[in-house]
């Protein structure tokens, strides 16, 4: 059988689409350690694993509540909104997704920071919109004046990436209501917030802050990362009702399974547990950060459970050594390596690797050195 796409009737546009590349799996025959998809190390609590166990193994013969009700509502009330505002999605990317089926199409815009999270343009270009990618600054953060000029009339939808995935990088509270001052009150922003529970950056934006004061905010969130659900696809959305009814008009039915269902609410039961994870985690980044700089590298400070190294031409040879000791990371050639924060005892591996490597290559140092007062 032909595997030739011209052979059958097809859409010319997704030629220019990527295929979303997962994060490579650590090999078995070794020691070695997956740091390349920011998932939590931490498997899901013992109280969450009794819930699904106890409330949803049961019934997976039937449908799952459609609307999340049990969730929604949860949600809903732990943030004061009506549960008009939230919807659920299969991670927060499947609610990405939605908005952008929902507001955006042939003809038309969706602005978002790039480099970026891989799955923007994928998104964008498979509803149809034409992206518009706005290049980091030199202190890899969001370029705020270039995006607000980036604006025009068929622009639909700005995309926000708060702490920015690769780059770690975040978003002031001053950057983020510059942008909402600037654009037309009829052009959606989203705030991709998959990392919030990372970010400690004092001045930061909070985008729920947001969301009470501009009619035109949404708000992505996601039980993947600090809740560590990654495998069982929970996220939310919220946002103007108005804007919530347009996502559930392309929602996949049924997306969101009654285990995940039943895992976010066990999982926000146990809160306070998880956030002793959370400062786990935040206390092994800086660790991590700490060690690197200390050996010669120039790290942009992180409000995210990863870190980057902006590595240009170095980043293939440099990657080849961190795979060779078993730390699998997120590689893009050309321009860096996204490194996930891991187990204590994955993070040591990589604080020697990290040491070995720019032994050997110091001129690694060199291909991202900010000037004083660039990094944050």
């Amino acid at each position: 059988m032909t595997s030739d796409i011209t052979a059958f009737r097809h859409r010319a546009d997704l030629a220019g689409i990527p295929v979303y590349r997962q994060g490579k799996p650590a090999p078995t025959d070794r020691r070695a350690f997956k740091l390349s998809s920011n998932e939590n190390p931490y498997g899901p609590l013992p109280s969450v694993v009794e819930a699904i166990e106890r409330g949803a193994l049961g019934t997976i013969n039937r449908y799952p509540d459609m609307h999340g009700w049990k969730v929604v509502d949860r949600i809903a009330a732990q943030y004061g909104v009506d549960a008009s505002n939230v919807i659920l999605g299969a991670g927060s990317s499947e609610i990405i997704t939605e908005l952008v089926n929902a507001l955006a199409g042939s003809g038309t815009e969706v602005i978002y920071p790039w480099r970026s999270f891989e799955a923007y343009p994928i998104i964008v270009r498979g509803s149809g919109a034409t992206p518009v990618q706005v290049p980091l600054t030199a202190d890899l953060r969001h370029d705020i004046p270039s995006m607000i000029a980036a604006v025009t009339d068929r622009t639909r939808l700005i995309i926000v990436n708060n702490p920015n995935n690769p780059t770690g990088t975040t978003v002031s509270r001053e950057e983020a209501e510059r942008l909402l001052e600037a654009v037309p009150k009829d052009v959606v922003v989203l705030f991709d917030e998959a990392y919030f529970q990372f970010n400690t950056d004092p001045d930061t934006e909070v985008a729920m802050d947001l969301f009470r004061r501009y009619p035109n905010v949404v708000v992505a969130h996601t039980f993947s990362k600090a809740y560590g659900l990654a495998g069982l696809r929970i996220g939310y959305g919220i946002g103007p009702a108005a804007v919530v009814d347009e996502m559930s008009k392309v929602a996949l039915p049924f997306a969101v399974s009654d285990v995940a269902q039943t895992a976010a609410v066990a999982s926000l039961d146990a809160q306070s547990e998880l956030d002793d994870r959370v400062r786990d985690l935040i206390a092994e980044r800086a660790r991590v950060l700490d060690a690197l700089r200390g050996q010669g590298w120039h790290v942009p400070d992180s409000g995210a459970n990863f870190f980057w190294l902006q590595l240009g031409d170095l980043t293939d040879r440099v990657a080849e050594r961190l795979t060779e000791a078993g730390v699998i990371a997120r590689v893009f050639s050309g321009d860096g390596i996204r490194i996930s924060i891991g187990s204590h005892e994955a993070n040591d591996l990589v604080i020697e690797t990290c040491a070995a490597a720019i032994e050997a290559l110091p001129e690694a140092a060199k291909q991202w050195a900010p000037e004083d007062g660039d990094a944050r």
